[in-house]
């Protein structure tokens, strides 16, 4: 029980962390500032692996970029953790494309759409 606290605790942290690292401290150009966040992290139960879920807004295009500029940046991203957050072992870093938002958008579209298929039919009859 209380090392899900912690782990929780830790995944907050590194949220955080690495969330003020996309707005001001990663220099590469692909990944712009403000056109990423990160919605959430998976950190592993021994702490020793963390999936970093992050939204991208932009074209298909824009997007494919920006993935290339997080994963140039994993080993600095990894450094600046082990220096902010004190653990016995830094956690691999892994980031990962949150699509989770496009699709409930493109669902309730979906939504949308049927049921205004649905009234218009309604009023026909």
């Amino acid at each position: 029980m209380a090392t899900d606290r912690r782990v929780s605790r830790v995944s907050s942290l590194i949220k955080r962390e690495v969330s003020q690292m996309l707005l001001t401290e990663i220099k590469d150009d692909r990944v712009g500032a403000g056109m990423v966040s990160v919605t959430d992290i998976d950190l592993s139960g021994d702490m020793q692996h963390a999936k970093i879920f992050v939204s991208i807004y932009g074209t298909p295009e824009a997007k494919v970029q920006t993935m290339e500029g997080l994963k140039a940046s994993t080993s600095f991203v990894r450094k600046e953790l082990g220096q902010r957050v004190r653990l016995r072992r830094t956690p691999e870093v892994v980031f990962v494309e949150d699509i989770s938002l496009e699709r409930g958008d493109r669902t309730l579209r979906l939504i949308d759409q049927v049921t205004r298929t649905d009234s218009e039919s309604q009023e026909e009859e």
